[in-house]
């Protein structure tokens, strides 16, 4: 389980003269449970990207805090990342390196075993459908193969928590549903996976519950058929313009 307490991380302003720090993230906080997938939704810039970056420790915040499975991510940030299988949003592998070679090396520093790390390879490739290019150089690569190939070394440890931002940006439709599939298996398995998607059809066809996020604050959370009762629109897309709206119309 992971949870957000008061979340809060500002940037420098830019430009010539000195400007007022920009506010990326603003005491947000939600909880993501096992066995469930959380969506988090929000406009380009609404902070869900430094969001993410602070639970998988790449961030510090600067007020707040990341709790997973009970652990204080600043305490024992170690723990946060053996515990975590992250996707992030810059998820280039290595292209002198085959599919395979890419998760063994992860494997490897994890501190896991190598017949340990062959075993998870298999089971990934076979989840994924990766094995007609397990063991091809990764140079080359269609954006689906990539995409895979860094899911399949973010889960090599077998992590119980899970974090994805956007991990069908640019896909094909069937690379996008055999994901689709993987991430309810995750599910199934008990884990808790974080999910962040612009596509309205697969938050609303995949995530248990969603946390809407604009201007760095979480504006509405729940699941897609709570999010359109409280709105009182028939789907999510319409219902979450009317969140984001409303919220835009606080800062107009």
């Amino acid at each position: 389980m992971i949870t957000a307490e008061h979340l809060r991380k500002t940037f420098p302003g830019t430009g010539r003269r000195k400007a007022a720090p920009v506010v990326a993230v603003d005491d947000v906080g939600f909880q993501a449970r096992d066995g469930e997938i959380t969506g988090l939704l929000g406009p380009n810039g609404a902070g869900k990207t430094t969001t993410l970056r602070m639970l998988y420790t790449l961030m510090q915040p600067e007020s707040g805090r990341v709790v997973i499975d009970g652990y204080d991510v600043a305490a024992d940030p170690e723990y946060a990342r053996r515990a975590l299988g992250v996707l992030p949003d810059a998820r280039g592998v290595y292209k002198r390196l085959t599919a395979r070679e890419n998760i063994r090396y992860f494997g490897q520093l994890h501190g896991m075993a190598p017949e340990l790390i062959e075993e998870r390879t298999r089971q990934l490739a076979v989840a994924l459908q990766m094995e007609d290019f397990l063991d091809r150089q990764t140079e080359g690569f269609s954006q689906g193969q990539r995409t895979k190939t860094a899911i399949a070394r973010a889960l090599v440890h077998d992590p119980k928590n899970v974090i994805l931002d956007e991990p069908t940006n640019g896909l094909d439709v069937m690379t996008t549903r055999g994901l689709r599939d993987f991430l309810r298996r995750l599910r199934g398995e008990g884990r808790c996976v974080i999910f962040s998607s612009h596509i309205m059809q697969e938050v609303a066809a995949l995530c248990d519950r969603i946390v809407v996020i604009a201007h760095g604050r979480v504006v509405a959370e729940g699941s897609a058929d709570e999010l359109r009762t409280r709105t009182g629109e028939t789907n999510l897309e319409d219902a979450f313009v009317q969140l984001i709206g409303s919220e835009e119309g606080l800062h107009a």
